[in-house]
């Protein structure tokens, strides 16, 4: 039996919008760039942006240890193709998607001080993620 927290609920809710939205941000920028993989539903084609198009974007939580900055959300950026994605436009990508999240984690998470940093070739989600700030 597993126990759950509403306000964990409400986070991780949030933070999936945020990552769909990233998704769609992505997908609008980036997404005629490279043929997707031949496995892979056309943008629109599948009931989840996460299973379709050439993006898949999402969070995992990370304790951070060993972390100079600790606990945080490492984001994850999927570029589901079969093609060769160079480093240079990988690193463009990448930083979009960091500005875009910087941007609008104050609209999905207005009462947390939350912000986007890179530690060595990740980018993470560092903040304040107590459970007893959420309304």
């Amino acid at each position: 039996m597993s126990i759950s927290n509403p306000k964990q609920e409400e986070f991780d809710r949030s933070m999936r919008n945020l990552c769909n939205e990233l998704d769609e941000y992505l997908e609008n920028r980036f997404g005629s760039l490279y043929d997707l993989h031949p496995n892979r539903l056309k943008r629109g084609k599948a009931g989840n942006v996460s299973y379709d198009g050439l993006f898949s974007t999402g969070t995992k939580f990370t304790l951070g240890y060993g972390s100079p900055s600790g606990k945080g959300y490492l984001v994850d950026i999927e570029i589901v193709t079969l093609e060769k994605v160079s480093h240079q436009q990988r690193e463009i990508i990448e930083m979009c998607a960091s500005d875009f999240l910087e941007e609008k984690l104050p609209l999905y998470f207005p009462s947390r001080e939350l912000h986007v940093i890179r530690e060595g070739r990740v980018y993470k989600i560092v903040g304040d993620f107590s459970l007893g700030t959420m309304h």
